[in-house]
């Protein structure tokens, strides 16, 4: 393994937290004695591009500072590749951190983590699910949950609005889309199985179990079992979903009667007018399909 090191920085994430956050993981790093080399971009195509090309020339391993979207630009360089990924998790959600039991805003902590890791050899493999939508949409990899429906719907009204600033303004976002609240209807495929038909108010594709900063909307998937977990919540009313939605944080609403869990290694979903979500980053309309890749990713624990 080379003992040189990228820290690959969103230094933006968590309102500047993650530029903070870069200075005591390398410090960790460079105490175990390893070299670190910092990758930034002007733009996230530009940083996966300069990352792209550490993992061509080598690197040890990448650690990814910063939220879920600096993770899920480290999964579309490193799926597949036998680099290990590291997580110094400092943004707003921290999903993907939080399901692999990584620390959260503990920079210098999980920087020493990844350090021992390194030199313990202590890895574990887990799966990505790996999307493949319409025709032109550009192959992609993910690490928590692919969402669908009400939830993206709030997402898009979020990404519109430009005031207020930070979190309310999805809160403002969901009392919107309840105003005019409908289920969707739904065409979903399992594996090689039949089409089902049905009206959802969402449908959520887990390859962890949290999305949106700790809603365990599939609190029991496995990053390792090589199945996603599809939970599908029926034709809610108004007032079911605002008795359900509030359990996600628990991951009690999986025990509703509205709600179905199934598990398949293939999905795709089919809906008018919605669009998905992986990792927190919008995909573009569905329909999508997604497949669980086992072993995808070499993550350092």
């Amino acid at each position: 393994m080379s003992a040189e090191i990228t820290l690959f920085v969103n230094p933006t994430a968590g309102r500047g937290r993650g530029a903070h956050a870069a200075q005591p993981a390398a410090s960790a790093l460079r105490a175990a004695g390893f070299s670190v080399r910092t990758v930034l971009g002007a733009d996230a195509g530009d940083a996966l591009a300069r990352l792209r090309a550490a993992v061509r020339e080598g690197t040890g391993a990448v650690i990814a500072v910063g939220g879920d979207g600096v993770v899920s630009l480290a999964l579309q360089a490193l799926a597949g590749t036998p680099v290990p990924l590291g997580v110094v998790a400092v943004g707003t959600g921290n999903d993907f951190a939080r399901a692999m039991g990584l620390p959260v805003r503990e920079p210098a902590r999980a920087g020493r983590l990844a350090a021992d890791a390194l030199k313990e050899g202590r890895i574990r493999e887990i799966d990505l699910g790996r999307l493949a939508g319409s025709p032109g949409r550009a192959q992609a990899w993910y690490g928590t949950v692919l969402c669908s429906g009400f939830d993206s719907r709030v997402n898009d009204r979020g990404n519109r609005m430009r005031l207020p600033a930070g979190r309310f303004k999805y809160d403002l976002a969901i009392l919107a889309e309840l105003a005019s609240f409908r289920p969707f209807p739904y065409r979903i495929t399992l594996d090689d199985g039949p089409v089902i038909e049905t009206e959802a108010t969402l449908v959520a594709v887990g390859n962890s179990s949290s999305y949106g900063g700790g809603m365990r909307i599939c609190a029991d998937a496995v990053p390792d079992d090589g199945l996603f977990d599809v939970v599908v919540v029926g034709d809610c009313s108004r007032t079911t979903l605002l008795k359900v939605f509030p359990q996600v944080y628990k991951g009690t609403h999986l025990g509703h009667p509205k709600v179905t869990v199934h598990r398949a290694a293939k999905i795709t979903l089919e809906a008018a007018g919605i669009t998905a979500y992986a990792d927190g980053e919008p995909l573009g309309a569905l329909p999508v399909s997604a497949e669980c890749v086992p072993g995808a990713l070499r993550l350092l624990v």
